[in-house]
């Protein structure tokens, strides 16, 4: 007999909002869910802004999300820096860098990282090279390849890290989604095991393939970076090919 929900982990960007527009129905939908009694976690690889900035952002366009229930690749990868008291070169926008707040990065031995659009310059490209030439690890808080801006899609943290392991034949330690630590730790944030639990994303390889590697069912939305036939490209199918997260609410609330 399959296990009962319990826990549902749900994607951000994308897949409720995209910047500061709410996907139609997410808010309702959201509502819907939590009367149902299962927990939710809102699990994001966004490293553009810090966790407040984010909670600000989505607070302020309608959604009633509170601190404790974001889990986001910026803390897994803070995890990593203070478990190795590693000093980081942190290639991080500014406001990002707000949830690295009293780590030392003074005389750097290891390079993190994010999406950071000014930093991926030739000169801040090249001192992050040399420094991984002298043996510092290279942390990638994820390796997301595009994501959806409100004006298209624009080019995530992947490629730039891997043009980084490409001149350095270094591999990077990767953080966020897809990462099996990074669900099994937001699982276990809310007492939650796999097999009671569903992931909701926009992202069918770092998502939907990433949950569905730990036994996480995968409901893959048709919003934010999705593209037609995404789902074809995995594996294994997603457990749900949803039209918006509203629509994947309603399946799972049935599965209830």
């Amino acid at each position: 007999m399959a296990a009962k929900i319990r826990g549902v982990l749900i994607d951000l960007s994308g897949t409720i909002h995209v910047e500061n527009s709410v996907i139609p129905g997410s808010i309702q939908a959201l509502k819907r869910l939590r009367e149902s009694g299962v927990t939710v976690r809102f699990v994001t690889n966004t490293t553009k802004e810090s966790k407040s900035t984010l909670l600000r952002r989505l607070t302020g366009i309608g959604f009633d999300i509170k601190d404790e229930e974001v889990f986001t690749s910026l803390t897994a990868a803070r995890r990593v820096i203070e478990q190795r008291s590693l000093r980081p070169m942190l290639l991080l926008q500014s406001d990002a860098i707000e949830d690295f707040k009293g780590v030392d990065v003074n005389n750097p031995n290891a390079v993190v990282v994010g999406l950071a659009p000014d930093c991926f310059n030739y000169e801040t490209l090249n001192k992050a090279f040399r420094l991984l030439l002298e043996g510092c690890p290279l942390i990638a808080i994820h390796k997301v390849r595009y994501y959806k801006r409100g004006d298209g899609l624009a080019l995530g943290p992947g490629p730039f890290v891997t043009a980084l392991e490409f001149a350095t034949d270094i591999k990077a330690e990767v953080c966020g989604k897809p990462q099996a630590s990074f669900f099994k730790q937001a699982l276990c944030e809310i007492g939650c095991d796999v097999q009671s639990a569903v992931m909701i994303g926009d992202d069918a390889r770092d998502d939907i393939s990433g949950a569905e590697s730990i036994g996480i069912k995968g409901f893959l939305v048709q919003t934010g970076k999705y593209r037609e036939g995404d789902e074809c490209h995995l594996e294994k199918p997603p457990f749900a090919v949803c039209k918006d997260f509203s629509v994947a609410v309603d399946q799972i609330l049935a599965m209830l």
